[in-house]
């Protein structure tokens, strides 16, 4: 976490919220793998899968809007493509050319990872937030010192003015 010239925290860590794309993408590519795979055991055919994926995706970025994530209108507009440039091929192409027990097992496998790499992108940016808290009451305490001082020190001055003239 830094400051920048301009008095806003600023996160340096892998999480931070990108301008296009950052590690969240990695994410949102993995939920569009994972949509794929849920889309196709419903049976649903291609355009009602697409049109469905693609409103999930756009929802869940309103839903970042609503609880305040911040971030840029490129990165949202990116995390809907990644998301659906993953669900695509993942519903046309993988899901129906592989058998049952292959199919769960990738649909396993992909679901765990983007559970687990979400926890721990929520966990870091919890943190990050826990951390900017404590980084912005520690800024105030020092204005506020600093304010005292400068007060102190302007009352010294005319304090010696007034002696000098004395």
């Amino acid at each position: 976490m830094r400051l920048t010239r301009d008095g806003r925290f600023e996160r340096t860590d892998i999480w931070r919220e990108g301008k296009w794309l950052d590690l969240w993408s990695v994410v949102h590519f993995i939920s569009g793998i994972s949509l794929g795979f849920g889309l196709a055991l419903f049976q649903f055919d291609t355009i009602a899968s697409i049109v469905i994926a693609f409103l999930l995706l756009v929802a869940y970025e309103l839903w970042e809007a609503m609880v305040q994530i911040h971030e840029t209108p490129q990165n949202r507009v990116m995390d809907v493509v990644v998301g659906m440039a993953s669900f695509v091929p993942t519903f046309v192409l993988f899901a129906p050319r592989h058998g049952e027990s292959s199919f769960i097992f990738a649909f396993g496998l992909i679901l765990t990872l983007n559970i687990v790499l979400s926890a721990l992108g929520w966990y870091e940016s919890q943190k990050a937030a826990v951390l900017e808290t404590h980084l912005r009451h520690e800024l105030a305490e020092q204005k506020r010192k600093f304010k005292e001082r400068r007060a102190k020190a302007k009352e010294l001055r005319r304090l010696r003015k007034l002696q000098h003239k004395g």
